[in-house]
């Protein structure tokens, strides 16, 4: 009897674990082949989150993500909801919630790689990230004020 109620709590761990999967870890895996497909030396956006939907990539500083000069163009002021680093200089990307890098502002170190999902992380002025990225730029670390893991 004790062998076969084991079996059927097993089972039913086994089976919650196939109802509720770790939605962090399949946006993690999804982030992680967008990573390994990243062409080296630049910043992407995405419309989505967990990676999906390329708004524009970047390998040097837009001031103005609503303009029609730039990788990120019109559409896509104000509608990132994940970001990538693919980097090779070793500096953060700055990314902020205005154009001409003016508002709050929070970095995304290279040693980060990605942000999967930005709904939570806030910018130095207290306001949300998710969907309100008006420029980016390349900086130090020592540059930058906050950090989206922190």
């Amino acid at each position: 009897m004790r062998k076969i109620l084991a079996a059927a709590a097993t089972l039913g761990l086994a089976g919650l674990g196939v109802i509720v999967p770790a939605t962090a870890a399949q946006a993690s895996a999804a982030c992680d082949t967008a990573w390994r497909n990243a062409a080296s030396g630049y910043f992407y956006a995405y419309d989505y989150d967990s990676c999906s939907g390329t708004l524009g990539l970047d390998d040097d500083n837009d001031a103005n993500w609503s303009d029609t000069s730039g990788s990120f163009q019109s559409g896509d002021n104000d509608d990132a909801q994940s970001i990538l680093h693919k980097g090779t200089s070793g500096m953060a990307v700055k990314v902020y919630r205005h154009a001409s890098y003016g508002g709050g502002h929070t970095c995304l170190k290279k040693s980060e790689y990605y942000m999967d999902d930005l709904t939570g992380h806030t910018y130095t002025d207290g306001s949300g990230v998710n969907v309100s990225i008006s420029s980016h730029k390349w900086v130090w670390e020592s540059d930058c004020g906050k950090f989206l893991n922190s």
